[in-house]
Parts: C-alpha cells; sequence; structure tokens
C-alpha cells in the first residue's frame, strides 16, 4: 500500500500524502489523525495545481542568513505556491529609501538565522515594511553554538550574540533571551561509542539542548501537528501592550532556561536530570510566538535612522511568527549535496514536522486562510474501546460474527416458507 494520492491538472502534478506518521502514537490515534488530516491534504493538492502562483515571498539576505542549499526544500515547497525572491539589504548603504520602497512589494519578508548585526537602517527598513501591513516570519538564534562544529570537536562554548533587534522585538511586545532551552522531552542525537570488529558502533542518545515540541495549541497553524524538533533554541518572553499574542510552540512541562555563556560538550548526553531539579512552575517556555495588530514603529518615538517621506510611525494592521530557533527551517543535504526533505534526520532516521509547521505558518501569513481554517475542523472516529473488547470479547465476537448469521438464517428460513406458501396454492 502505497499511503500517497497523486493530483495532476495539466502539466501540474503535486502529490497528497494520506497518511500522518505521528511519532510515539497509537495505530488507533493515527488512524484519526490522518483522517482529520485528509480532508486539508487533498484541499492543499488542489489549490496547488489549480491557482495560480499571486504573492511573492522576500527571503532576506545580507546578514549572513542560511545559504539556500540549507534551506533549499523548504523554498522548493513553497515555490508550488507563491513566487520566491532573494532581497539583499545591502543597497540600504546606499540607497536606503529605495530598498524600502522595494521590499514593499513584496507580501511576506522570511528572515532565516541571521548571524551579523543589523544596522539601524536595515532594520528601520524591515520596521518599516511591518508598519505598513508587511508579513513576516522570523527565525532567529540569540545564543552562538552550532551542532555541526560540536560534533567535529566534541566540546564549545554557547555565547549570546547580538543581532541589533532587541528594541525592535521589545516595540512589538515580545523579548527573545539569550538563554538556552534544556528539556527532559528531547530528540535524540546519534554519536559513535566505539568499535566491533573494523565497524563503529552508533548509538542514539536523547540531547536535552534539541527540545522535541508537541504543538498543542488552539491555533489552525499547529492543529494535527507531528513533533517539532528544535535546536539550541531560546525563550520567548511576552510583554504586555496592544498586539494580540499567541504561543504557537513551547518546551515541556520539564524543562528550564538555562543562562550563558556556559560549555556545551557531547559528554552531556550522560546526563538524567530528575524532573525534581526543574524549578517549580518552570516549563512551557514559549519558543514560536504569532503576533497580530497594529504596529507600532520602534522609530516612533525616536530619530530615524535615514529620512523618509513616507515614514510611518503606526500603520496597517499586520502579522508576524517568531520562532527561537533558526534551525528549525534548516535541511541536512546527501553526499551529493542535494537538500534533503526538511524534517528528516538522516542520522537517526526519524521524520519531524518542521516543514509542515512552516508551510502552515506562511500559509496563514498570506492569508489563506480558507485553506488553513479546514486544519480546525475535529473528525471523532468511533474507534472500539480496546479494555472492553478484552472483558467482553465472547460476546463480542458473538454479537458481530454470530449474531449477523443467525438474522440471516431466520430470514432466509422465513423467506422459504413464505415462497412455498404463496406458490404451492
Amino acid at each position: 500500500v502505497f499511503p500517497w494520492a497523486e493530483v495532476r491538472y495539466g502539466d501540474r502534478v503535486t502529490k497528497v500524502p494520506l497518511l500522518k506518521n505521528m511519532m510515539g502514537a497509537s495505530t488507533a490515534q493515527k488512524v484519526e489523525s490522518s483522517v482529520q488530516h485528509l480532508e486539508y491534504a487533498f484541499a492543499n493538492g488542489f489549490n496547488t495545481v489549480l491557482e495560480k502562483r499571486q504573492k511573492k515571498i522576500a527571503v532576506i539576505k545580507g546578514n549572513g542568513e542560511l545559504h539556500e542549499l540549507l534551506i533549499g526544500d523548504f523554498l522548493r515547497t513553497v515555490k508550488e505556491n507563491y513566487f520566491i525572491g532573494p532581497f539583499t539589504l545591502d543597497s540600504v548603504a546606499t540607497n536606503p529609501v529605495k530598498t524600502n520602497f522595494d521590499l514593499q512589494k513584496y507580501d511576506l519578508a522570511l528572515i532565516a538565522k541571521p548571524t551579523e548585526a543589523f544596522t539601524d537602517a536595515e532594520k528601520q527598513v524591515l520596521d518599516q515594511y511591518m508598519v505598513n501591513g508587511g508579513k513576516s516570519l522570523w527565525l532567529l538564534d540569540q545564543v552562538n553554538i552550532e551542532m555541526d562544529s560540536l560534533m567535529t570537536t566534541g566540546e564549545g562554548l554557547a555565547f549570546p550574540r547580538d543581532l541589533n533587534l532587541d528594541d525592535l522585538f521589545f516595540k512589538y511586545g515580545i523579548r527573545i533571551k539569550r538563554d538556552l532551552v534544556k528539556d527532559v522531552m528531547a530528540c535524540p542525537i546519534t554519536l559513535a561509542t566505539g568499535q566491533q570488529g573494523n565497524a563503529t558502533q552508533y548509538n542514539q542518545y536523547p540531547w536535552l539542548y534539541a527540545p522535541a515540541v508537541y504543538a498543542d495549541a488552539k491555533n489552525p497553524i499547529v492543529t494535527n501537528l507531528d513533533v517539532i524538533k528544535f535546536d539550541f533554541c531560546t525563550p520567548i518572553e511576552l510583554l504586555q501592550n496592544s498586539i494580540q499574542k499567541t504561543v504557537l510552540l513551547h518546551s515541556s512541562p520539564y524543562s528550564k532556561a538555562v543562562g550563558t555563556p556556559i560549555p556545551v560538550a557531547l559528554n552531556m548526553v550522560a546526563e538524567r536530570p530528575e524532573p525534581a531539579s526543574f524549578p517549580k512552575g518552570g516549563g512551557l517556555i514559549p519558543l514560536a510566538v504569532l503576533l497580530e495588530g497594529q504596529m507600532h514603529s520602534v522609530y516612533e518615538n525616536r530619530i530615524p535612522a535615514f529620512k523618509d517621506a513616507n515614514f510611518k510611525s503606526v500603520g496597517k494592521p499586520g502579522k508576524m511568527i517568531v520562532i527561537a530557533d533558526g534551525d528549525v527551517i534548516r535541511n541536512q543535504y546527501d553526499k551529493n549535496y542535494q537538500p534533503l526533505e526538511l524534517g528528516y534526520d538522516k542520522w537517526t532516521g526519524k521524520m519531524y514536522a518542521n516543514k509542515e509547521f512552516l508551510l502552515n505558518c506562511v500559509n496563514y501569513l498570506l492569508d489563506d486562510t480558507g485553506l488553513i481554517n479546514i486544519r480546525n475542523k475535529e473528525v471523532k472516529l468511533a474507534l472500539l474501546d480496546t479494555e472492553k473488547v478484552k472483558e467482553k470479547y465472547t460476546f463480542t465476537q458473538i454479537v458481530t460474527v454470530v449474531s449477523p448469521l443467525v438474522i440471516l438464517g431466520v430470514f432466509g428460513l422465513f423467506f422459504t416458507l413464505l415462497r412455498k406458501r404463496r406458490y404451492a396454492r
């Protein structure tokens, strides 16, 4: 059985997944989740092949963002429904007004893991884009530590990273802290543990700095999602202002924030922290937040970085999603340096829901609400209670197997006698 469907229209074709293989779920839960996902999956497939691309996504460049190869699978999937174009902020230094004007032509700005600080002029361009009703998806690392280098050296130092965006997000109503989230509900990593003959032995260990996040928010973006993998993520603090904030993803109850700078080593996989070691009332740390409302410019009561006749301190209602981990969008690649599917970990063989989550974010921000609201529908299947079946196994067999045969036999006998009586005359 191949749990896929193929939707074709003209020369356009797309695949529709029919089965959601959720990690840790029972067979009944997988069936119910798959049935609940079916309408959205087909609606999205029809939309992909029927609707022409209209809206445009700007992939922001110029501040050390992830290379296209590392977000290749996400871009390859998104371009089926939207136009995509790189947008560098380097031109801000020479002509910030024109850069600001050009960015307004895009419907969504994607900022994927910048590593270099934004200048005040670059920040003003992004700020004015939001104030004018633009949508943005931010994936940020506020702590400098990479898993690739850690695998090479075995240890490293996690230290704060300054992107010069603190005042921008503070104005919008959030603060991204420079701590690391440590979670008992963790994704595994694969490490070499020794030799057996000429073969290297590998084992998997839970890595506490890679939270396995289960979505439970009542929002169509995260409805019916499987586990999402984070890596060296940081907490998001919600502040009081007029912007509506919705926590989309958070850590487990058994998690805590660890201050930086801090040494990190692979031998930490031997740690087995007790739940009692976590602070009382801790856990459930926000990791991804949706912000909706009328944005106020960070330069509302300040001198702007550059003069712009079209500067606005308060503008149209806008939407943005901030994810406190830049690696959520990062895909691995094969030996030929081709992007693997986003969410697939080739070292452990596990598949996470990072891709589905990010695609939902894009659909929501670009107002494809008719499509994404289908995810809010709940389908309750009338499945048998396995415990009651075990208790009344013989009775259940009689009711489900013997009873229909008896009823059929009685009906057949009655029908035969009726025919004989009618035609005997």
